[in-house]
């Protein structure tokens, strides 16, 4: 099994057509809007192409702006080619360019302001200090310019205004994990200012967040790979896939497990970016033990002890869906009796303190001891449990739902929930479907 990212063997014109398709599929950029570039180990600069549909476009439509100026492909590069030029030129550690005009970016660029990333635990990692260019006309010399005097202070991600975004990185799969993680964190904090007041994390719990890593499990001597193995390593992708594409999930986050034999299972790794998952990727853990050569998510102590004690659990998925992270990032109570279903599928979600998800807490352990299902960690995370992983997902799904409802209705009226009556008819009436209270929460 290879732990080869897809993307790192493809074409320039393969990876830009992927990656933009992304951008575009999510609503993130329109039909004519944004633009992507990689420059090679020859100097040569592929680019999208002027006034070619965003959602329609194949390699074969990538432009590639030679090193000596010539261009080569049956279209007129990106209007905003010369930025990209200037970039490449002023910072050769940047391999990859991204521009777009995500609405959630945008809302801040158009009202002059960065998105603090500290409001999610490691997306100032991820992003770094945010640079701020000002206007100028779109496709001119000018903008190149303002933007490349902000690279030249060390920035990777820069808000454009009255303009949208632009981000660079060491090659289009960094790139794309660094736009993605700065749209999520403007939408985090625009979702959570329409419900309350969001918190951000301070250096000392920025800090505390990197420092609290367990050791990493032994390697195995040996590993094999069964069917029934490698069935459940496809059923992993599928739903990782899946969270990514539906928005559910970004590139530089998300953790999803499922029980094996016993309590073995198999897990997502450690940075390998979440759209280009594979088989191979997937970590083992059996006997208390890692698969070789591979690192598993930070968060593998965790669900190694959800797992031992509690039995009937077969599946686990931590992930950072934005309306749910605004009721994390302001710590609102998540009510979830808006509709049947959502009370049958979820019942209490929990809001949990930053640092209940650290090594050696028991506070999350003791909610899925007691029956809790799902819980949502101050700045963190969102974390559903479940027998089947399809079952979990669609926990995880009609979570984000009621989220987005209740983020939507807010500025119309005030929630009218389910009342006590009418939940206890649906606790007799799905029985089945309700998990059982095992023990009084400590």
């Amino acid at each position: 099994m290879d732990n080869v990212l897809n993307t790192k063997l493809q074409h320039p014109s393969e990876q830009i057509v992927q990656v933009i398709s992304r951008i575009y599929n999510r609503g993130l950029t329109t039909t004519s809007g944004g633009n992507i570039s990689i420059i090679d180990e020859n100097g040569d600069i592929w680019v999208t192409p002027s006034g070619v549909d965003k959602g329609t476009l194949r390699p074969g439509d990538i432009i590639c702006v030679k090193k000596d100026g010539r261009i080569i492909g049956p279209h007129k590069p990106s209007s905003e080619f010369p930025f990209h030029k200037a970039i490449y030129q002023i910072r050769p550690d940047i391999k990859a360019i991204i521009h777009a005009h995500p609405p959630a970016l945008v809302s801040f660029s158009i009202v002059r302001q960065i998105p603090n990333t500290s409001v999610i635990s490691q997306a100032r990692h991820i992003c770094g200090p945010i640079g701020y260019a000002g206007y100028a006309l779109p496709g001119s010399e000018k903008l190149g310019e303002v933007i490349a005097e902000e690279f030249k202070k060390g920035y990777l991600a820069i808000i454009m205004e009255n303009h949208g975004t632009v981000l660079g990185g060491s090659d289009l799969v960094n790139a794309f994990q660094r736009f993605e993680a700065l749209e999520f964190c403007a939408r985090t904090i625009l979702y959570g200012k329409t419900i309350g007041v969001p918190k951000y994390l301070t250096d000392a719990q920025l800090y505390a967040f990197d420092s609290q890593l367990p050791e990493p499990l032994q390697e195995m001597e040996a590993v094999t790979y069964p069917s029934d193995e490698r069935e459940k390593r496809a059923e992993i992708c599928n739903i990782v896939h899946r969270a990514c594409n539906q928005g559910l999930m970004i590139s530089s986050y998300g953790t999803v497990s499922t029980r094996w034999k016993e309590n073995d299972f198999l897990i997502t790794p450690t940075n390998i970016a979440r759209w280009d998952l594979e088989l191979g990727d997937i970590v083992q853990i059996k006997g208390g033990r890692r698969e070789p050569g591979k690192i598993p998510s930070r968060a593998t102590w965790l669900h190694q002890e959800i797992y031992r004690q509690n039995p009937e659990i077969n599946s686990i998925i931590f992930t950072q869906p934005p309306y749910l992270m605004a009721f994390g990032c302001t710590m609102t109570p998540f009510d979830v009796r808006t509709i049947p279903e959502s009370w049958i599928f979820l019942q209490d979600v929990p809001l949990l303190p930053f640092g209940a998800h650290f090594h050696g807490k028991n506070e999350i352990l003791d909610h899925i001891s007691s029956g809790v299902s799902a819980l949502i960690i101050q700045n963190d995370a969102f974390m559903v449990t479940g027998d089947k992983l399809l079952q979990t997902f669609d926990r995880l799904e009609v979570a984000e739902f009621s989220a987005k409802s209740l983020v939507m209705s807010t500025p119309i009226g005030e929630l009218k929930p389910i009342d006590n009556q009418q939940v206890e008819e649906l606790r007799v009436a799905f029985k089945k479907m309700i998990p059982e209270k095992k023990r009084i929460m400590k």
